[in-house]
Order: C-alpha cells, then sequence, then structure tokens
C-alpha cells in the first residue's frame, strides 16, 4: 500500500490530467447553463408549445373541440414529463371563452379568479397567453430551481467526459513512461558504475528537457575528478615535503644517540629542533588549508581588523629585529569591519612570514591597511628579491616554491592566503613592491561583505 501512495512523477501528472477534467467538465457546465438561462429566458418551451397549440386551435370551429384537444394536449404532455422525471410539477392549461367563462383547466380551480392569478404569476412560472375572439388560451410551466437544472446538465456530460477520459489517458500515459524512461536507463547506469568510477556517463537523451540534467551531472562528474586529483597530488605532495625533515630528524636522533662529541651533539640537536619546526609548521598550514577547504564559512563578526594586524605585528617584531628589517604599518587607529577573523588572520600571518622570511637581512616591509565604502585593502610591500615573471604564474599553486633562492617554506603560504581571500569573499592579487624592487600582495575584502 506504502509503494503505490508514494508520490511519483506520472501520478502527479495523471493527478493533474485528472483536475484539468475536472475543470472542464465545471466550465462547460456553467457555459451550458448560462446558455440554457439567456434561451430559456427569450425563447422558453411553453412559449413554443403555446404558439404552435394555438395555431392547431383557429383551424377548429366548435367550442367542444377545443377543449377537447386542449384537455387531451395537456395530458399527454404531463404524462410525458412524469414518465421522464426530470423537469418539476406539471404544466398547467387553461381555456377560456369569450365571456370570461372558464372552459376547461388542468388545476380543476375551483374558480377563474383563483386560476387566472395562478397562471399570471410570472415569479415561478413561464406563462404563455393567447387570445383570440372566441376563446383565450393560458399554459403556465413551473420553472426547475438552478440546482436541478445544474444537476440535469452535469449528469448530461458527464459520460462525454467518460468517454474522452480513456482516450485521453492512455496515449498520455504511454507518453510519460516514454519520456521517463532515459531517467530509469540513467539511475540504472549510476547505481551500477563502481564508487570510485567518477568518469563520463556518456550518455546522449533524445530528448531536450533532461539535457541540462545529464549536462549538470557530467559537469558533477568532472568537478569531483579535478578535486580527486588535487587530493591526490596534494597528499603526494604533502607526504614529499613531510619526509624531508622527517628523515632530518630520524638522522640528528641517530647522531645524538650515537656520538660522544659534544659539538657533534649540539650541532645535531639544532639540525633536529630546525626540522621539527619545519614539519611543525608544515602540519599547521596542512591542516589550515584542510580547515578552509573542508569547512563552511563561519559568520562574519565586527572586528578592528586595525587592531589584529597590529596585533600580529607586534608578535613578529623580533624576528624582525633579529633580521634587521624596517617593519612598519600605516594604518587607521581603528577600522571596524565585518570579518571571520581566523581567515583574516591566516591572509595576514602568511603574507607578513613570506615577507620576513624571503627580504634580505637590513630590508624594508611596508604594511597598510585602508577601508573606504567600496572595499578593504590590505597591502603588504617589500623591497626583497622579488618574483621572476616566469614564476609569477604559479605562485599561488599548491607547494609551489619559486626558484632562485635558499629560504625555508613549503610552498603553501600564498595557497593559503588566497583560499582564505576567496572565503571571505575578496581576492589577493601580486602588485610592485618597493622603491622599484620586491614585489607586494594586495588583499580586497569588498563592501558587500557588510
Amino acid at each position: 500500500m506504502t509503494r503505490w501512495l508514494r508520490p511519483t512523477l506520472a501520478r502527479r501528472v495523471l493527478a493533474a490530467l485528472g483536475m484539468a477534467f475536472l475543470l472542464v467538465w465545471l466550465m462547460l457546465l456553467a457555459y451550458e447553463f448560462i446558455q440554457l438561462q439567456q434561451e430559456t429566458e427569450q425563447h422558453s418551451g411553453v412559449q413554443k408549445l403555446g404558439t404552435a397549440l394555438s395555431g392547431a386551435l383557429l383551424k377548429l370551429e366548435r367550442p367542444d373541440q377545443v377543449t377537447a384537444a386542449v384537455a387531451t394536449t395537456a395530458a399527454w404532455l404531463n404524462t410525458l414529463r412524469h414518465d421522464a422525471n426530470q423537469l418539476p410539477g406539471d404544466l398547467v392549461f387553461e381555456l377560456w371563452d369569450r365571456h370570461g367563462k372558464i372552459l376547461y383547466s388542468s388545476r380543476a380551480a375551483k374558480d377563474g379568479a383563483a386560476a387566472q392569478a395562478w397562471t399570471a404569476s410570472g415569479g415561478d412560472f413561464w406563462v404563455y397567453r393567447q387570445d383570440t375572439a372566441a376563446w383565450s388560451l393560458r399554459i403556465a410551466e413551473p420553472k426547475p430551481a438552478s440546482s436541478a437544472t445544474l444537476g440535469g446538465l452535469g449528469r448530461g456530460l458527464l459520460p462525454y467526459l467518460l468517454i474522452a477520459l480513456p482516450c485521453v489517458l492512455v496515449p498520455l500515459w504511454i507518453a510519460v513512461r516514454q519520456g521517463l524512461r532515459p531517467l530509469r536507463l540513467l539511475a540504472e547506469r549510476i547505481a551500477a558504475r563502481p564508487r570510485e568510477d567518477l568518469s563520463p556517463i556518456g550518455m546522449d537523451p533524445q530528448y531536450a528537457e533532461l539535457r541540462p540534467l545529464v549536462a549538470a551531472f557530467e559537469d558533477m562528474l568532472a568537478k569531483l575528478r579535478s578535486r580527486a586529483q588535487r587530493e591526490r597530488a596534494f597528499v603526494q605532495d604533502a607526504a614529499h615535503e613531510l619526509r624531508t625533515p622527517m628523515a632530518v630528524i630520524s638522522t640528528q636522533a641517530h647522531v645524538i644517540a650515537r656520538t660522544e662529541n659534544a659539538a657533534e651533539r649540539q650541532q645535531a640537536q639544532d639540525s633536529l629542533n630546525q626540522a621539527i619546526a619545519r614539519a611543525s609548521h608544515l602540519t599547521q598550514q596542512l591542516l589550515d588549508l584542510a580547515t578552509l577547504d573542508e569547512t563552511a564559512p563561519a559568520g562574519c563578526e565586527q572586528a578592528d581588523a586595525a587592531g589584529l594586524v597590529r596585533q600580529l605585528l607586534a608578535q613578529h617584531m623580533p624576528r624582525a629585529l633579529a633580521r634587521r628589517l624596517d617593519l612598519s604599518l600605516d594604518a587607521p587607529d581603528a577600522l571596524h569591519w565585518p570579518l571571520e577573523v581566523a581567515a583574516f588572520q591566516s591572509i595576514a600571518g602568511n603574507l607578513l612570514d613570506n615577507s620576513l622570511r624571503y627580504v634580505q637581512a637590513g630590508g624594508c616591509v611596508q604594511v597598510s591597511l585602508r577601508g573606504d565604502d567600496s572595499a578593504l585593502t590590505l597591502t603588504f610591500a617589500d623591497d626583497g628579491p622579488g618574483i621572476p615573471e616566469d614564476q609569477r604564474e604559479h605562485i599561488f599553486d599548491r607547494f609551489y616554491r619559486g626558484r632562485g633562492h635558499d629560504a625555508p617554506g613549503s610552498g603553501l603560504g600564498l595557497a593559503i592566503v588566497r583560499q582564505a581571500a576567496a572565503r571571505l569573499g575578496g581576492s589577493v592579487r601580486l602588485v610592485p613592491g618597493l622603491q622599484g624592487k620586491g614585489c607586494g600582495f594586495e588583499a580586497r575584502f569588498p563592501q558587500s561583505r557588510k
């Protein structure tokens, strides 16, 4: 039973067809009722009957013949009405002579005045009256109630609709089943594929309405293939990057365990600490990148962007002083902006780390922060060695490290910056450095984030 009650497209189409037939029946019923009302107001059946009967009575000469003809007609027509059982009440026939005496009344009125008043009432009856020199004929027909009229018309239309329903239903059912067949084939083809198979479906449906669905599914598979390839490459690159510090840790731990020379042990200890720091930094960057990739953006909060940058520079000032770097900040005292704080700190932290890592000792690093009606702009610029033109296309790729320097790094910093900027609805780009040297990075976050 549950299976038959489950909603399907085919049942929905059939239900819509049933509703359409019901609406057609109601519209036809309303049309027929209005037409009938207009026709009966202009030319009621009693008018036609009276005209025909009056014409026949004119051919008769004796009053008894006229009376017999009216009485016979009244009996015959009322018998037909009773047998049909579709019209309310009886037809009332009355025949008067020229002196005002009633010759015949199908109601058997006790006096002419009562019969005349009844037949002259036009509220609930259609009335026909014909006066000649010899007699006066009056016929009254009861008006049926609107509900009875509608019921009769509805019963009359229903057989035609019942005949038409299967004639429409069968072709429609066949068309729906055939139309949904490509969907069933698509579902079967997908269900039969191994879980790890992300290859194209290779299906070209003949119906134009299904092509966007198949195209969207193919596009989704292409994105999943690209994502899987990036993840495999990411894992391989991460393993390769971690292998070097792990090898150094293993080697230096072995030296510390075996050597008795204090100088060699100290050197091995220093190398071990550097390798551990590098592995820890790389692990943290991998975690940051995975967090930016997988988690949904958190809600923005009003934060003091200038205070966050100022706090970050204060934390790294000892590192800058150790390398005699001129680290400066150009920003207002406070700049409140709706931010996902963790993502903003990740951008500023990685850009600052790159500047402190690659700028030569005694160099200059300038940080600026500006906010206006259009965007919040964070810029890091230095006078370091810069980035060669042939390497700029790949600087935001994961694990890409430029050539021509020996500074340690993982190649993930700028990839994290780009991902975090996109998470904030912004972008990051390479800009000129200081005094025609070095390079700069500008991150912009549009006002729409407010």
